[in-house]
């Protein structure tokens, strides 16, 4: 009896999935790196008198914790192609870990009362306004981060071929 070379339609399918998910770790880890380099926070100043403001924006990289993110979506990014091109696509699930690292590396920055968001704050009500605030690289970071481990889990969850 002929043993096919090919995989039968199921497999193809589950092989297709496992690599959609890790392509979308990939995904995800390359944009949490991208957005590691992106504003995350700032100083702005408001005047009603001359109706504008000043900005002082700080990058995800110019602080320690924007660096560790920024590692840690290195490594994600290296589990996720590691999982797309090698024979094993579960590697890919394993970018959870730096994934959930990162989520938690973005919100001390934003939680910790003496770093960049806390410094400054100062109202005198429509004269000068001047404090911190959360610039959209942050946001994206988060996000980011946030789909990276979900996909990470989403690989995890795959049923294996073996269980049908």
């Amino acid at each position: 009896m002929a043993v096919p070379l090919q995989p039968g339609p199921r497999q193809g399918r589950i092989r297709r999935g496992r690599r959609g998910y890790a392509l979308a770790v990939s995904v995800a880890a390359a944009l949490l790196v991208l957005c590691a380099v992106l504003p995350w926070a700032g100083i702005e100043a408001r005047s009603e008198v001359i109706g504008g403001g000043l900005t002082s924006d700080v990058r995800g990289v110019d602080a320690g914790l924007g660096v560790f993110t920024l590692v840690a979506g290195l490594v994600a990014l290296a589990l996720g192609v590691a999982g797309l091109l090698g024979r094993r696509p579960w590697v890919a699930a394993l970018a959870a870990l730096p994934g959930a690292f990162a989520t938690v590396l973005l919100v001390m920055f934003a939680a910790d009362p003496g770093g960049v968001t806390g410094r400054v704050s100062l109202d005198l009500g429509g004269m000068l306004s001047v404090g911190p605030v959360i610039r959209y690289g942050w946001f994206a970071a988060l996000a980011s981060s946030l789909a990276l481990v979900l996909f990470a889990v989403l690989a995890a969850a795959r049923r294996s071929p073996a269980t049908g």
